[in-house]
């Protein structure tokens, strides 16, 4: 299982089946996520989505409870993401600014108030 799986089921019922959008939404082919629905239902030994033939009609109940842990653990990674953004982004230095003294007089002071209030670590 892998979070590209996950991302699929999710899509699927967001694009109502269609196998053909879920590919687009995701930047790949449909061959590609109906293998990955494949290899998933397989691997959990349940079948996800009701069929016609080759056509999804919907989710079986096991389906829709997976939809439910599918969609908290993409949220959950999603979390972790920004959480490591917020700690390893570099928001702390030293800023060097050139400018004529008409600017420096007039247009930067209130530029850099809302700088300093979004950027403290930084001086200028």
């Amino acid at each position: 299982m892998n979070f590209q799986q996950l991302k699929i089921i999710r899509e699927s019922a967001r694009c109502n089946y269609n196998l053909t959008e879920v590919a687009n939404t995701l930047f790949t082919s449909q061959s590609g996520v109906s293998r990955h629905i494949r290899e998933l239902e397989e691997e959990l030994g349940i079948e996800i989505f009701i069929r016609r033939g080759k056509r999804l009609l919907g989710m079986t109940e096991p389906g829709k409870e997976l939809l439910v842990v599918a969609e908290r653990i993409l949220n959950d990674a999603n979390n972790i993401r920004r959480l490591a953004d917020v700690f390893s982004s570099n928001d702390s230095g030293q800023l060097h600014i050139a400018t004529t003294h008409t600017q420096a007089r007039y247009s930067l002071p209130g530029v850099i108030k809302e700088f300093r209030a979004l950027y403290p670590r930084v001086r200028v």
